[in-house]
């Protein structure tokens, strides 16, 4: 299916409009799987039998699945779109089964990163086949769509996966999801066109890495991704600690703001729909990183009230979202005859920025020279004006 025939064909639209739909609902899925671990870690630990250090262990393990994401997600251009977010759907569902069936904290470690695994293939994959079929100027809409299952996981997911391990104990969403996993599995095989037949000789793994790193604008991009990413998880990985400490807020209050959060991201990727394509991607980009460095500026000057503190915040989440939506459908065309392993190094660059975040952030947020959340911020701004600076050497092959 060809982005000519796409434009051009009412029932080709249709079919799209189906697929993305189904994209969302399993996204829907696996995004409440990496966000339920969260709020409900000591849950989780109490069953197994565990500390929460052990238990941060697996989460750690976890996040470094993403530094080997594009060597997983390379089959989708090797091999095909279909094969790569199959090949992910089966792996992620295996992996859940696996804690199903042995309901042990070794289980639980090797499954969390297995379907780490499988999620970072599936999504690239999924990138690249919506990059394939849609022309880029209608891209941002279509993309920003399928994003829209990371902020309904919090607002939908994660509250009823509260309920279930609240009615049924901790092990109880585990069979729910591989069973979500396993109708993925069928319907994706169903609907999804035959890849083309693979032609003898195409390049692998390495080769198409080699391209990716050796385009200066690709390179770029990856570093932007990395840089804005750094600066959300500086202020993300204390918000909690320091509106408890300020406000002194209840876990529910604690609970009421994550939910915000999941409002505002869905505001971002609303967002995205509606402007990223008009304005251009560019433009975007660069308007949600100034936005997001004004939101990150507010934090420390009216986070000293807790209105203040909440307006931030939704603002700072807002504009993030709506910059790293609008960076996908970009990153889809900066190198579209790799476009599968483009999109797994994206992946690879964001986890690296989350965790350059993950190890400044508590020290920035503990020591003495400034109040509360300011040292976090002053160095998120500091990242964000570096993705800026990255973001002027970013540029479409045709440019």
């Amino acid at each position: 299916m060809s982005q000519i025939a796409l434009h051009d064909k009412p029932e080709l639209k249709r079919t799209l409009n189906f697929q993305v739909t189904a994209f969302v609902i399993i996204r829907l899925a696996i995004n409440t799987l990496y966000r339920m671990i969260y709020p409900f870690l000591s849950y989780f630990a109490k069953g197994m039998g565990v500390d929460l250090r052990t238990i941060s262990y697996a989460i750690t393990a976890r996040s470094m699945m993403g530094l080997i994401s594009p060597l997983l997600a390379s089959i989708a251009d090797s091999r095909g779109r279909k094969a790569g977010m199959l090949t992910g759907i089966l792996i992620f569902t295996a992996a859940i089964s696996l804690v199903v069936f042995w309901p042990t904290f070794i289980a639980f470690f090797i499954a969390i990163s297995l379907a780490s695994i499988g999620y970072l293939i599936f999504v690239p994959s999924l990138q690249a086949y919506v990059g394939d079929q849609v022309p880029y100027e209608k891209r941002g809409r279509v993309l920003g769509i399928t994003e829209f299952a990371w902020s309904l996981s919090a607002i939908i997911g994660v509250p009823l996966a509260g309920l279930i391990i609240a009615k049924h104990g901790w092990l109880a969403p585990f069979p729910l999801i591989a069973l979500l996993g396993a109708l993925a599995f069928i319907t994706l095989a169903w609907m999804l066109p035959k890849d083309p037949v693979p032609v003898k000789g195409n390049p692998g793994f390495w080769k198409n890495l080699q391209k990716v790193f050796a385009y200066p604008p690709a390179v770029a991009a990856l570093l932007m991704a990395g840089l804005y990413t750094a600066a959300n998880e500086t202020i993300t990985l204390v918000y909690g600690v320091w509106v408890e400490q300020a406000f002194n807020l209840s876990i529910v209050s604690l609970g009421a703001t994550a939910l915000a959060i999941g409002i505002s991201e869905l505001g971002g990727e609303t967002l995205v729909t509606m402007f990223t394509d008009k304005i251009g991607k560019r433009k975007a980009l660069a308007l949600g990183i100034i936005g997001n460095c004004l939101a990150t500026l507010a934090l420390p000057i009216f986070g000293r009230w807790m209105i203040g503190a909440m307006v931030s915040l939704f603002l700072f989440y807002l504009t993030f979202e709506f910059t790293v939506v609008s960076g996908i459908p970009l990153m889809t065309e900066i190198l579209p005859s790799t476009r599968a392993t483009m999109m797994a190094s994206h992946m690879a660059f964001i986890a690296v920025g989350r965790s350059v975040g993950d190890l400044i952030a508590p020290s920035l947020f503990t020591q003495t020279l400034m109040p509360g959340i300011a040292a976090n911020a002053l160095a998120a701004i500091v990242f964000n004006l570096l993705a800026l600076v990255a973001l002027r050497w970013v540029k479409l092959p045709q440019q």
